[in-house]
């Protein structure tokens, strides 16, 4: 497995444990009322579940999965999966204090961080979507 993948997938495990245990003190508080601020986690829950832990394992699982080509031993352009790596974590720690110091204003550069890095991942693995040639005689025989 590429070292890009091994880090994406620790990282989006992270997000799940951190996502979840936020979960659980929404639930705690909504069944026992402890403070009204914890609230303020629940932008912070639905994005380290939805951006962090499922959108960062699409992107460690596509880098690992999408095949390789023998005219091409490496996986695309790494330097730009990891760029989009950086940028969907920084996205998230944009939101994080977003939400934490709220400031709404702080969401809409996270927001186009997540849509650099989606961007930067689509780039970095451009070359390794080829039909096959298999692929291509269908094509051509479906025209």
């Amino acid at each position: 497995m590429p070292r890009f993948s091994v880090w994406g997938i620790r990282l989006a495990l992270l997000y799940f444990l951190v996502g979840i245990t936020f979960g659980a003190i929404l639930l705690v508080n909504k069944a026992f009322p402890l403070h009204p601020a914890l609230w303020a986690l629940l932008p912070l829950h639905i994005d380290f579940l939805l951006t962090g832990w499922i959108v960062q394992l699409v992107f460690a699982v596509a880098y690992w999965i999408f095949p390789r080509f023998r005219s091409e031993p490496k996986r695309g352009r790494p330097q730009l999966a990891w760029a989009a790596l950086v940028a969907l974590n920084l996205s998230l720690a944009l939101l994080a204090a977003a939400s934490l110091a709220l400031e709404p204003a702080w969401q809409l550069p996270a927001r186009g961080l997540q849509v650099v890095a989606a961007g930067l991942l689509a780039a970095s693995l451009w070359g390794r979507a080829k039909p096959t040639e298999t692929g291509k005689a269908l094509a051509e025989a479906a025209d």
